[in-house]
């Protein structure tokens, strides 16, 4: 039998390897398989057609092409990618929005109490921004998923102009996400055959100038890995998936999360959640739809992020519109589903600084055009 055949047959019974932590231990972990979530089952559709667990409850932040509750500026089409940062007594949602030509990211500042202080703009005249990440330095990091595409250093808190990263690399960048230890940022590329990257700074907290490196490893799904400098970043006129040999391909690389030495991230085109171990160097399948015993609860893969408790949190493109947790003990479990918005796909989930605020959109939502996005924020009794 071949790898994944075996892992199939195994998968099942097998002892979760997770010791308290999602983040410990990855590369001893079998892929997560279907269980009863944390939360309990989902309750029927609100008002709004969110299904949630007991005791959540949900509220709209804001509508594309119309005014952010509470303030005049207008929210943008095609929400994707976002994340949250601490903001005096309150905190700030970042999201991006994925259309081309006008793309760029928009910004909600929150008050102490939840209530909506200001919306505005932090990045405009862009390309297709999908995902990105956070910076231990609170900047966010808005990625154009176009060909030969840049990675654009924002600022949140509003006033400072974004900047063009290009020592980052031109290619499909789709997000990012930071390693303060390794000083390096991890770099997915949304291509059927793209790379996995990471980048390093010259200076750890400056991104004007460094390294650009692609993983390399053989073609099974789990094992060590070493890292290759990319000749030219550029992608120019080679692409820089294309420029060292024995560089991994993965199938449509997508969301991107660090959290205590492992980087998790997506790839859609084969439904799975890939576990890097930077302290081992060294790769596993944390979770793949075709070795779900049963029905799987999780397809279209695509953003992704942690919790405090050590849950991910996975959107789907597609698949029954919802997002999945994964839990430490290897189980994975519909958290919430939208309803009837089949057209569109759920992107940017993120959590307040605090844990007890969840927000995510809705790219396309009732309507399935980009000007139809709808983002929310969910409130309840989120583990610790």
């Amino acid at each position: 039998m071949d790898r994944r055949t075996l892992l199939r047959a195994g998968v099942a019974g097998g002892a979760a390897a997770f010791s308290g932590s999602l983040w410990a231990g990855a590369a001893m972990a079998a892929p997560a398989q279907p269980g009863a979530s944390p939360y309990g089952p989902l309750q029927p559709a609100d008002a709004r057609g969110i299904q949630l667990p007991a005791g959540f409850t949900s509220r709209i932040i804001a509508r594309s092409r119309q005014a952010v509750t509470g303030t005049s500026y207008t929210w943008h089409d095609a929400p994707d990618g976002g994340a949250c940062f601490a903001a005096g007594t309150g905190w700030i949602y970042v999201s991006n929005s994925e259309i081309n030509p006008g793309g760029g990211a928009s910004a909600v500042r929150f008050n102490s109490d939840g209530s909506i202080a200001s919306a505005y703009r932090i990045l405009s005249n862009t390309r297709q921004n999908c995902a990105g990440g956070a910076t231990p330095w609170g900047t966010w990091l808005s990625c154009e998923e176009v060909s030969r595409g840049y990675v654009y250093e924002t600022y949140p808190q509003g006033g400072t102009a974004a900047v063009r990263r290009a020592a980052m690399g031109q290619f499909k960048h789709e997000a990012a996400a930071c390693d303060p230890v390794r000083q390096v940022i991890y770099l997915t590329e949304d291509e059927s055959s793209g790379c996995f990257y990471r980048f390093r700074p010259t200076t750890w907290g400056n991104l004007s100038s460094g390294t650009l490196e692609v993983l390399v490893a053989g073609t099974a799904t789990s094992g060590p890995v070493t890292w290759a400098r990319v000749p030219d970043p550029d992608g120019s006129p080679t692409y820089t998936r294309n420029q060292v040999s024995g560089a991994k391909k993965f199938n449509g690389g997508e969301g991107c999360w660090y959290a205590d030495g492992t980087c998790w991230f997506t790839t859609k085109g084969d439904n799975r959640v890939w576990a890097y171990d930077a302290v081992n160097q060294r790769i596993d399948l944390a979770y793949d739809d075709s070795l779900v015993s049963g029905t799987a609860p999780l397809t279209g893969v695509d953003n992704i992020t942690g919790s405090r408790s050590g849950d991910l949190f996975v959107a789907e493109d597609g698949g029954n519109m919802e997002i999945n947790i994964i839990t430490p003990s290897e189980v994975v479990a519909p958290f919430l589903r939208i309803t009837g918005q089949s057209s569109s796909e759920i992107c940017g989930p993120a959590f307040s600084p605090d844990g007890t605020r969840f927000y995510f959109s809705s790219q396309r939502g009732t309507s399935g055009s980009s000007s139809g996005g709808i983002t929310y924020e969910v409130r309840g009794p989120f583990r610790s």
